[in-house]
C-alpha cells in the first residue's frame, strides 16, 4: 500500500468530520432537529445556522487531526491540547451563529476523535480504515478521556452557575458526552457501526434516517432530558422502538415527518442522538462504508 503525505491525509480526515456535519443537518426529516424542511423543536436556528457553524467550525477540524498527528506526549496530555483547542472553535461558532449553541456537543466529540484519529495516523494508520482500524482510535480516545467524568464534575456543588450538563449531573447522575467519551464511545462501537456495517450497500438517506432512530431508542439524551425530564427521554425511547418495527423503505419518511410534528410539540430535540450520528457518519465515511 502506498502511503499517503501527512498533509494529504490532513485534509482528507478533516474533510470527512465536515462532511459528517453536513450529512447529519442534511439528513431530511429528523424528529424534533434542524433539516431541510423546518427548525425542529428549536425558534432560534435554522439549516443556514447549521451552515454557517460547520463553516466556521471547519479550520478547527484540521487542528484537531494535525494536533493528533505531532503529539508526541501521552493521550491525556493530547486531550489537554485538543480541549483547549476546543475553546477557540466553540468562541468561533458562537461568533458565526450569534452565539447560538449549534455544535458544542459535537465539537467537543470531534475535537477528541479527530485528535485520537490524528495520533493513530501518526504511528502508521492509513485510510481506508478496516473495523479493527476504528476501534483503535475508540480505544485510544477513551485513554484520552479517562477520568474525564470525575476531573470535571468535581465540587460542582459549590459552583454558582453551572452548564445544563452539569445540572443534569447533580440532579440525576446523568455523564452525557463526557461519560460517552470515557467509555470509549460505545454508542459507535456497539450501535450505530454495527448498524451501519450490516446495512452497508442500501440507500444513504434511508439508512441514516434509521440509524438515527436507532440511537434515539437506545441512547442517554440529554438535550431531552433537559428540555422534558426523565419521562420525557423515556417516552421517545419508546416510541421510537415503535417507529423501528414499524418502518420499512416504502413508509420511513412518513413516520419521521409525523414524529417530528410530534416532538415539534412536546418541544424535544434529540440532539444528543444526532450527534452521535454524525460522529457515526464519519467512521463510516473512513470505513468507505457508503
Amino acid at each position: 500500500m502506498t502511503l499517503k503525505p501527512m498533509n494529504e491525509l490532513l485534509v482528507e480526515i478533516a474533510g470527512q468530520a465536515e462532511k459528517a456535519l453536513l450529512y447529519e443537518v442534511a439528513l431530511t426529516p429528523k424528529p424534533g432537529l434542524v433539516d431541510r424542511n423546518n427548525s425542529g423543536a428549536h425558534s432560534d436556528m435554522d439549516f443556514f445556522t447549521f451552515l454557517d457553524s460547520i463553516v466556521s467550525l471547519s479550520p478547527y477540524l484540521y487542528q484537531y487531526v494535525k494536533l493528533g498527528i505531532e503529539h508526541e506526549g501521552t493521550a491525556k496530555e493530547l486531550f489537554h491540547k485538543v480541549r483547549s483547542m476546543g475553546v477557540h472553535a466553540e468562541k468561533a461558532m458562537l461568533a458565526a451563529t450569534k452565539n447560538i449553541n449549534t455544535h458544542k456537543g459535537a465539537n467537543f466529540s470531534f475535537a477528541v476523535l479527530l485528535g485520537a484519529t490524528g495520533a493513530c495516523i501518526g504511528r502508521g494508520l492509513q485510510p481506508p480504515f478496516t473495523q479493527n482500524d476504528t476501534q483503535e482510535v475508540l480505544s485510544y480516545a477513551q485513554e484520552m478521556s479517562h477520568g474525564l467524568v470525575t476531573d470535571d464534575f468535581a465540587d460542582l456543588a459549590a459552583k454558582t452557575s453551572l452548564t445544563y450538563g452539569e445540572k443534569l449531573y447533580l440532579s440525576y447522575g446523568i455523564t452525557g458526552i463526557r461519560g460517552e467519551a470515557e467509555a470509549g464511545y460505545p454508542a459507535l462501537s456497539e450501535l450505530i457501526l454495527p448498524f451501519l456495517r450490516a446495512n452497508q450497500g442500501q440507500p444513504v438517506e434511508n439508512l441514516l434516517l434509521e440509524a438515527l432512530l436507532l440511537l434515539m431508542s437506545q441512547v442517554e439524551d440529554g438535550n431531552i432530558i433537559h428540555r422534558g425530564g426523565i419521562d420525557a427521554w423515556q417516552t421517545v425511547k419508546t416510541e421510537t422502538k415503535q417507529l423501528l418495527q414499524d418502518s420499512h423503505e416504502g413508509n420511513l419518511k412518513e413516520l419521521m415527518y409525523s414524529y417530528d410534528l410530534v416532538l415539534i410539540e412536546r418541544h424535544l430535540s434529540p440532539g444528543g442522538a444526532a450527534d452521535l450520528l454524525s460522529l457515526g457518519i464519519f467512521f463510516a465515511k473512513l470505513e468507505n462504508l457508503f
